[in-house]
């Protein structure tokens, strides 16, 4: 604590106003890769998932991004314990090396089953986006976390603007292949970023032992409640398999929250949690990001299955022509997180999350049913943009205001755990409206326009009542008034 006084001080007295030199201007950037690795894989999978599903003859493409979803929630545990002990950067590395890994399998495999191996093990990245929001609060002086927070949250902005006509490019150019392995040389520059130019975080716990029992109760619990709700639609809801993933989760999520209370050095501190400001903060951002990641599924879907009348009433356009349909949207909400930093500073976030949630929901909404043309896709884009530029950049802004830095990586890491869930979750509903009206053929299945509707309302549903329960949240120290700046 009086290290982060101490360079606090030193801030003020050099005038507390200095932008980013170089050196941190460098840092920046390869936490901003690094954390929009998992987005831009995420955006490649998405957009190459109608080819892989096709090329591999799988009515099972939900698993395709799902399975990496199901290792990261039960790793994540165990990932931001290690963080907190051993150091950020130093975990960071090891879980992108083990991302590179599954990155490599997967762009060589010959079947089906091989590729998901690669997926699953690339599935242990999934936790870094947690850890790049904690290091900025380390890495960066106090005056300078709030932008950098800002910019990383809206790097999705970014990603979203310049992601789509590159993965555009290389699958209709190179294919499914091609978009494969470029997940590995994305994968290995972020590596090489955070080797070269990124300094470790000094904020430490002490070094205890590990809660393996706690881990694998909240890691194995919520994956299974996950498979569970995925694999109800081919078993049957009322199915004793589908029950007893979903109350065996449940139930063992119960025991997790009984067992820390007990042991001496928890795997997280429940009294965290206890905290009003910190679970309603986590309740309401994971809902909304939950539903956005997850209707990018629903949407990519949309544009990219073909138009075959009486069989698949997708729009049938190319990755690229998507890419050019979703830049207002991108560049909307990339002048929007821009300011949203400085925003944070003089207005309350609950409001300017309040007003972004509403955008987001209502630009949800009206994709649903004006999902038809160009025109119609952009002018409603332009709604959800607009919300999300702010949405994206206040996450991890709310976070810094509602925890402590020796709680920032276990706050990130439980912030990121809900909203997979809520985003695992709700990917699986959403395939199960989807595919109720689906057609079967060579084994891939075709969708029809209610069907698409329906699931866009459904995530239109879902961020309005994550929208709704924004006054849950009490206020707390705005962004210029908390602790930060640990290693500055």
């Amino acid at each position: 604590m009086t290290l982060n006084v101490e360079s606090s001080n030193r801030d003020e007295k050099a005038g507390g106003t200095a932008g980013f030199g170089a050196r941190l201007a460098l840092i920046l950037i390869a936490l901003l890769w690094a954390s929009q690795l998992n987005g831009l894989i995420g955006l490649i999978s998405g957009n190459v998932q109608s080819e892989i599903a096709i090329n591999f003859h799988t009515t099972q493409i939900v698993w395709f991004s799902q399975i990496s979803l199901l290792v990261g929630t039960f790793t994540s545990p165990f990932v931001f314990k290690y963080a907190t002990m051993y150091g950020k950067k130093r975990v960071l590395v090891v879980i992108t090396v083990l991302g590179l890994i599954g990155d490599t399998i997967a762009a060589v495999a010959t079947n089906y089953e091989t590729l998901l191996v690669g997926r699953a093990i690339a599935g242990f990245y999934a936790p870094s986006i947690a850890l790049v929001y904690a290091m900025a609060r380390d890495v960066f002086p106090r005056h300078l976390v709030g932008q950098a927070s800002g910019f990383l949250g809206g790097g999705m902005g970014v990603l979203a603007l310049g992601g789509p006509f590159l993965s555009g490019w290389i699958i209709d150019d190179f294919g499914y292949r091609g978009a494969l392995w470029f997940m590995v040389i994305a994968t290995a520059i972020s590596l090489l970023g955070l080797l070269v130019l990124v300094p470790e975080s000094p904020v430490r716990e002490p070094r205890t032992r590990m809660d393996w029992v706690g881990g694998v109760l909240v890691g194995g619990g919520l994956t299974a409640v996950i498979y569970g709700v995925g694999e109800g639609a081919d078993w049957g809801w009322s199915d004793g398999r589908t029950l007893g993933c979903i109350i065996g989760g449940l139930a063992a999520v119960v025991a997790f929250v009984v067992v820390e209370g007990k042991v001496a050095h928890p795997m997280f501190p429940i009294s965290l949690l206890g905290r009003r400001r910190v679970w309603a903060t986590f309740l309401v951002t994971g809902l909304i990001m939950g539903a956005v990641f997850a209707q990018g599924t629903v949407l990519n879907l949309l544009v990219l299955m073909p138009d075959i009348p009486g069989l698949s009433d997708g729009l049938g356009w190319t990755a690229t022509k998507n890419a050019w349909v979703g830049a207002p949207t991108s560049v909307t909400m990339i002048v929007v997180s821009v300011f949203a930093g400085s925003l944070a500073r003089r207005f309350d976030s609950r409001l300017l999350l309040a007003i972004g949630g509403a955008l987001v929901a209502v630009g949800i909404a009206l994709t649903s049913q004006f999902h038809y043309s160009v025109g119609q896709l952009m002018s409603v884009g332009i709604v959800s943009g607009l919300g999300m530029g702010l949405v994206v950049a206040l996450v991890p802004i709310m976070i810094i205001e509602s925890v402590s830095p020796e709680e920032q990586a276990l706050g990130n890491g439980a912030q990121s755990k809900i909203q997979g869930v809520f985003q695992g979750v709700f990917t699986q509903i959403a395939f199960v409206l989807v595919a109720r009206n689906s057609k079967e053929m060579q084994g891939t299945a075709f969708y029809n326009d209610d069907s698409f509707s329906n699931g866009f309302l459904f995530f239109a549903g879902a961020v309005a009542l994550a929208t709704l329960l924004v006054p849950l949240i009490p206020r707390a120290k705005r962004l210029d008034q908390v602790e930060a700046g640990q290693a500055a």
